[in-house]
């Protein structure tokens, strides 16, 4: 395998704010995720919410959208129902014991007043894209069944999609599956591969950074200090998510959008194993050359202190 070297840190002078949709399986840290985007409005624009199965079904994803936006105020936010399996295999969602039967904790949240749009998750991004060309940054946090059926059905979108940041798989790690697979992409392994070989300018979030991004007693006890009734929900998602300290794996996703010198990587072409027969929805990196695809950014290396302190001082503003 060529050798992979640090790439240099992005100069955020003159950065321009970027319009993002967000498509996600709410799931506690896809709240966190969309909570510190709506905090960051000097630097983010969220022009729309997609959901798809995956933490748990695609009815409870779409609610959890719902409440959040409702929760952060932000209804003018559209939430857009999308794919409820994956494309070749249907999977058996098993986040409950990660996220709670509800997906957030099981805390009891109210259900939001307002409701999802009409259009399919698929169209809204297709139509976003070719209005706004080289304008969309689409930012999967979930399985991307919904991203792959939108570059299948109108494969033109694929040069207009200014970049994709995801959350998903594990290039130089182990994965958080029985087939040593990460999660997201474990779940569909197909749609993430026809993603990840589309060319498009990508950046991925895998488990090789997202498992370092944790939060500790110490960081639990300095949330709550004059938490507001917004942060006083989100501390009480994150202490009933998973076991041990928690760790903030899509909110990395975000955090890149605001700062991106909290983090380093790579570049490598990923690959994706669909064989049923073998380590199904596993990622790796391949030589240069190798792939289906062009090198994609790998981050690898996370400033944890500042992306929490981030996360802390963002999520007061709520």
């Amino acid at each position: 395998m060529a050798p992979l070297t640090h790439t240099k840190r992005m100069d955020l002078s003159g950065m321009a704010k970027s319009k993002i949709i967000v498509d996600c399986d709410p799931g506690v840290d896809d709240a966190i995720a969309l909570l510190l985007a709506f905090a960051s409005p000097g630097e983010i624009e969220v022009v729309g919410i997609t959901t798809v199965i995956g933490n748990v079904s695609l009815p409870l994803t779409t609610r959890n959208a719902l409440r959040i936006t409702a929760m952060a105020s932000r209804q003018d936010i559209p939430v857009y129902a999308g794919c409820s399996r994956p494309i070749i295999l249907p999977r058996v969602q098993r986040g409950a014991s990660v996220h709670g039967t509800d997906g957030l904790g099981d805390l009891g949240m109210p259900d939001a007043t307002h409701e999802a749009e009409s259009r399919h998750a698929v169209d809204f991004i297709i139509d976003t894209i070719l209005r706004e060309p080289g304008q969309i940054t689409l930012c999967p946090i979930g399985p991307m069944t919904n991203i792959a059926l939108a570059l299948i059905k109108e494969p033109s979108i694929a040069t207009k999609i200014k970049a994709i940041v995801f959350m998903g798989g594990a290039a130089f790690s182990p994965g958080n599956t029985a087939t040593d697979a990460e999660f997201n992409i474990w779940i569909d392994p197909h749609a993430a591969q026809v993603v990840l070989s589309s060319g498009i300018p990508m950046t991925m979030f895998g488990l090789d950074v997202t498992r370092h991004a944790t939060l500790t007693k110490a960081r639990f006890d300095q949330l709550e200090r004059d938490a507001s009734p917004i942060m006083q929900t989100a501390i009480a998602m994150m202490r009933r998510y998973g076991s041990g300290d928690p760790a903030l794996h899509d909110p990395c996703v975000t955090a890149f959008l605001i700062d991106p010198t909290l983090f380093k990587g790579v570049d490598a072409e990923i690959e994706v194993d669909c064989d049923q027969a073998g380590a199904y929805g596993r990622t790796r990196a391949v030589e240069n050359g190798v792939g289906n695809g062009k090198p994609i950014h790998v981050i690898t290396e996370v400033d944890d202190e500042r992306l929490f302190q981030l996360i802390d001082q963002r999520l007061r503003l709520l």
